[in-house]
């Protein structure tokens, strides 16, 4: 194949991809170094910025998602695309809490909140936010509770070492990363 085809492979590749695709994952796809997917990806990239196009590919929660750009968010909203549900306040600063001092266990979680927080650690897990992803070594072996991958998607981020500086000012809990 020519570098041409393989580049039309790859930008159809992360379009009908349902969520962020790895380097790795295309590479493996086309049968190709992930380093020339890396470049394939950034002529792609530069492309779209030369043609002032309306739509970019981002790297988001490990992979490579083909998204609009910011500036026509107005317009594209318009389009009336199902929305994901906005989460609660309690939910928001439960989330801030996981994303900042993840592996946490429920008490621990209840205990920075002072209040029980059952019901909104359901409706993280429903939502995949966050996950299970193993268990305190102490009496009862609790769950500790960590973010996901749509985590990451949801606030676009690359990784949780893109998480702002926790703020503290007046006493919040609840980051200012655009909840």
């Amino acid at each position: 194949m020519n570098y041409s085809e393989a580049r039309a492979i790859v930008e159809a590749l992360i379009f009908a991809s349902p969520g962020p695709i790895s380097q790795k994952r295309i590479a493996e796809l086309m049968d190709l170094a992930p380093r020339t997917i890396e470049s394939i990806v950034k002529d792609i990239q530069d492309k779209y910025r030369r043609d002032k196009s309306g739509i970019q590919i981002v790297f988001v929660a490990g992979g490579y998602e083909m998204t609009t750009r910011p500036e026509f968010a107005d317009f594209v909203s318009k389009l009336n695309i199902e929305v994901r549900q906005s989460l609660s306040r309690p939910a928001l600063e439960t989330l801030a809490i996981i994303a900042y001092r993840q592996p946490i266990t429920r008490p621990e979680l209840e205990n920075v909140r002072g209040v029980r927080v059952d019901s909104v650690l359901n409706t993280l897990m429903e939502r995949r936010l966050i996950r299970v992803s193993g268990r305190k070594k102490a009496p009862g072996s609790p769950a500790l509770y960590s973010t996901t991958s749509t985590f990451l998607q949801w606030f676009g981020l690359s990784s949780l070492h893109e998480l702002p500086p926790l703020e503290q000012a007046s006493g919040s809990l609840l980051p200012n990363i655009g909840f």
